[in-house]
């Protein structure tokens, strides 16, 4: 059975969802406050997190960001009582996977779960490579030529994504609504400065791309 960490302040909201889980067969881990759930996280390993941002102590963001530095790789889901689009940037940038606005719908948040999951389970690959880049999954680190390249968590999302739709034709909007959402703040030009970030680090030439090509008009399509 798959384990779910809740981690949030409410016990109402914590027994909720809590229950909800239980009985589409999920096991249940629940935290109280940041600190306690950065800690359960790395100790049972859940297959998912779920989590409020504004929790006493240490908040969502900084518990995001932590554990991504302590190379925890399951999917993270914040649950926020605001719709803050400054906080559902920061919060996707530093490693979160989705964001979802309370209230909400049973359906929808299992739906979610699921699609996330899913998405971890389908990845059988452990590491993938292309050219002489190394992406080691269950670390999520990458390295070029032996040699670990930094790289930040928004680049490793628009990584990610260039990979699970290889050769694909993607428009700026397609990109941009699938690594930030389509809120952040309607903006094809954070696909294309991401872009260069990615071919300066991963590409023999930047000017000369082999694997992040630009389609003209349309988008991006990156190649293996």
């Amino acid at each position: 059975m798959q384990k779910i960490l809740i981690v949030d302040d409410d016990p109402e909201v914590r027994e909720t969802l809590s229950l909800l889980l239980e009985r589409e067969r999920f096991v249940t881990v629940q935290a109280v406050d940041g600190q306690s759930g950065f800690e359960k996280a790395l100790a049972a390993r859940p297959n998912l997190v779920l989590i409020d941002p504004r929790l006493p102590g240490l908040n969502g963001i900084e518990v995001c960001k932590q554990l991504r530095a302590n190379r925890f790789t399951r999917p993270i889901i914040v649950v926020s009582a605001a719709a803050d689009e400054i906080e559902k940037v920061l919060l996707l940038e530093v490693g979160a996977d989705d964001y979802i606005v309370k209230p909400f719908g049973s359906r929808e948040l299992l739906a979610r779960i699921r699609a996330v999951l899913r998405r971890t389970c389908d990845d059988r690959e452990r590491v993938i490579r292309f050219g002489s880049v190394e992406i080691d999954l269950e670390r999520r680190t990458v390295t070029r030529a032996s040699k670990e390249v930094k790289i930040t968590p928004g680049e490793y999302k628009l990584l990610m994504f260039f990979i699970q739709n290889a050769e694909c034709v993607l428009t700026r909007d397609a990109i941009l609504d699938s690594v930030w959402g389509s809120e952040y703040f309607s903006n094809t030009r954070t696909v294309d400065a991401h872009v260069l970030k990615l071919r300066q680090k991963f590409e023999d030439d930047p000017a000369v791309p082999k694997h992040f090509l630009t389609v003209h008009r349309l988008g991006y399509r990156f190649l293996r």
